[in-house]
């Protein structure tokens, strides 16, 4: 008892105030309006794309998130430790605590509301960066093989003719897709070659050049296994994969090269398949077509390899 003949333990107003502070701790971490840009990257690298910042603020939720748990899961297990310890003074067992619904129904719902949370932002945010409803302004198929990447340009360009929507080269590309190419598109490629690097920054690999402020959509297709088609400051990537055409679209806002990889375990020479992005202005982008077209490199290297039956019934049915 304590010393006016009370019952009452001293512990328990310690209790309610580090629960009342793990409970603010949780509101300050989780209930501020701040943006992308007031947060740490945590590890990802400047966004280089209007869509970008998206991904980024879905890195970092997810980090606060989890921020959040951790700090009540660590507060818990010290209020435990601390105010349930052992008695010096005391040798019988407390009182156990079996079969109590209220707790058990606790952690069972808490753990499927988080994951429900996670689960709405990310299908939300995947859908949006995966929406294909806007009209791009340049389409560039990329085309992944054991061990490098060519990359067709779908353009009218000077010097250049033939019909993208036609062309026996681009056959793996479904319908879908093409029938938003340029008419009369002959278009240009460039394709990556051993000992190949960019010159601006030494990196080994083709360039792929991309006008800045303009919608690129990437049209990726594959001549042999399954890669993946990574820009890292675009923070998005998607498997290239033989006989599935998957595409996403993304606008760059920002001018420089930038390092692009493989993403995908493809082969024993996988770290070979490096490339570069090099963001321009639309002038100049325009300009590097000409130039591939004066070098002799029209028309469209094949795509890879043809959907497979089951894709073929898939895109007639989404239709």
């Amino acid at each position: 008892m304590s010393p006016n003949g009370s019952d009452r333990s001293p512990r328990r107003p310690m209790r309610r105030k580090l629960l009342q502070a793990l409970t603010a701790g949780l509101v300050l971490a989780t209930a501020t309006g701040c943006t992308y840009e007031d947060f740490p990257r945590l590890g990802m690298p400047t966004p280089t794309t209007e869509e970008a910042p998206r991904i980024l603020s879905l890195w970092q939720g997810s980090w606060a998130a989890a921020l959040a748990v951790g700090v009540l899961v660590w507060g818990l297990i010290l209020w435990s430790a601390i105010f349930h310890r052992r008695s010096r003074t005391k040798v019988e067992v407390p009182p156990q605590t079996r079969y109590n619904m209220p707790i058990e129904a606790l952690y069972t719902v808490v753990p499927i509301i988080i994951v429900s949370v996670l689960f709405y932002f990310t299908a939300r945010d995947e859908s949006k960066l995966l929406d294909l409803e806007k009209k791009p302004d340049v389409t560039v198929n990329v085309v992944g093989f054991q061990w490098s990447w060519c990359f067709n340009y779908i353009e009218n360009v000077d010097g250049s003719t033939g019909n993208a929507k036609t062309d026996e080269n681009l056959a793996a590309i479904p319908d879908r897709y093409k029938d938003e190419f340029p008419d009369n598109a002959g278009g240009v490629y460039t394709c990556g070659t051993p000992g190949e690097r960019n010159p601006q920054t030494n990196n080994p690999g083709p360039t792929l050049w991309l006008p800045e402020g303009k919608t690129v959509r990437f049209v990726l297709t594959s001549r042999d296994v399954i890669h993946s088609f990574w820009v890292v400051p675009f923070l998005m990537k998607q498997d290239v994969i033989p006989g599935h055409t998957n595409a996403f679209q993304v606008t760059p806002n920002k001018e420089g090269t930038f390092l692009g990889k493989c993403a995908e375990l493809c082969g024993v020479d996988h770290s070979r398949m490096l490339f570069n992005v090099k963001v321009v202005s639309p002038e100049r982008y325009e300009q590097h077509l000409k130039d591939l077209a004066k070098k002799g490199q029209t028309g469209y290297v094949p795509a890879g390899i043809e959907q497979t039956s089951h894709e073929k019934n898939r895109e007639t049915t989404n239709l």
